[in-house]
């Protein structure tokens, strides 16, 4: 009598429970990292406009918008991988701002959401979950 070589059934649906668990496990870990490193994409960019307000300031005396401190648009100026697209709001008579990095395309379901930097330095995620910047590993 001879015997057939092969898997069976129960053997093959075995390999593919474990590789659902893998699976199961790996994706939502490797989607933390991509989203961890496209958002250095937008703090990135807000140190940079708040280097070149600081410089601006140092200058003239008072903050000024995007156009004013070397970016091409007035309105927005969008982050080299553009995952963020940045806008300046100056307030206090030009004696503060608030840049802002708000999330486009793929960046756009981050738990931190958009990124906030103040001319005070307070760096900020504004994000409506409490806990996912809890240890403060949005900025």
């Amino acid at each position: 009598m001879s015997r057939t070589r092969g898997f069976t059934l129960v053997e093959l649906m075995v390999v593919v429970a474990i590789i659902a668990i893998l699976a199961a496990i790996a994706i939502p870990s490797y989607s933390r990292y991509a989203y961890r490193a496209r958002r250095a994409d937008g703090q990135q960019l807000l140190l940079h406009i708040a280097n070149a307000e600081e410089r601006y300031y140092a200058t003239y005396n008072k903050y000024a918008g995007l156009a004013a401190i070397g970016y091409a648009s007035a309105d927005s100026a969008t982050s080299e991988h553009q995952y963020y697209q940045a806008s300046v709001d100056v307030a206090d008579g030009a004696q503060s701002y608030t840049a802002t990095a708000t999330r486009q395309g793929a960046q756009q379901a981050d738990v931190c959401g958009n990124l906030a930097i103040t001319s005070a330095g307070v760096k900020t995620p504004q994000t409506s979950d409490a806990a996912a910047n809890s240890n403060g590993h949005c900025w």
